[in-house]
């Protein structure tokens, strides 16, 4: 755990890669692995995510985020797209899995089936929207803490226009849009800001224990 923590204050929001560095294949896999495990509101995982190492792509995405260099610098690109509206297909097959996977009847998971059906499909189209975004995030969460633990660099990013992040990955007019993104790479050793001592409120102003 004093590792963990260790870490947690290594990493930072890098704003300059080193464009020579990139990630090695089972790095990115590891990265890839800790957002499948992320955690998701009844385990729906509401979302997809395209990993982007290709440099035209990473150029075009890079205009589509007002010229930052992260997106053409980093190794890699993760985008996040979340769900713009679930159905009950989605949700039969998610239940589909548990079965496969728990070696469960689908037939006993009548009352999950029951739930989901109410507590999601109950929402509006712009509530589960919403809601897919949220949980687009907790992955992002665990994404930037894998790959501190790995001392990988990172930077989650939200200044980019999604309509065009969209029109980029074929994702225009279908089920999904583009929530949040994060670059991974190395560190510049010209980025100043790894130098910057980390500013985070004090543990007594943050925390309330009752």
């Amino acid at each position: 755990m004093e590792n963990y923590i260790e870490n947690l204050n290594w990493r930072y929001a890098t704003k300059k890669f080193d464009a020579e560095k990139s990630l090695s294949q089972e790095d990115v896999e590891k990265l890839q692995k800790s957002i499948q495990l992320s955690a998701s509101s009844y385990g729906l995982q509401p979302y997809k995510v395209f990993v982007i190492s290709d440099k035209e792509t990473k150029e075009k995405l890079k205009a589509a985020a007002w010229n930052q260099s992260q997106l053409t610098d980093a190794s890699h690109v993760f985008v996040f797209a979340g769900l713009k509206k679930l159905n009950e297909a989605y949700i039969d097959a998610y239940l589909e899995n548990i079965s496969k996977i728990r070696e469960v009847q689908v037939q006993d998971l009548s009352g999950l089936k029951d739930m989901l059906t109410s507590n999601i499909l109950g929402k509006t189209e712009e509530q589960q929207s919403v809601w897919a975004q949220k949980q687009a995030y907790i992955a992002l969460g665990n994404l930037l803490s894998a790959a501190a633990h790995l001392k990988i660099d990172t930077c989650p990013m939200e200044g980019f226009d999604a309509q065009k992040f969209d029109e980029i990955l074929g994702i225009s007019g279908t089920n999904l849009s583009t929530a949040v993104i994060a670059t991974a790479g190395y560190r510049s050793e010209a980025d100043q800001l790894q130098h910057a001592k980390k500013v985070r409120k004090q543990e007594e102003e943050l925390f309330h224990l009752i």
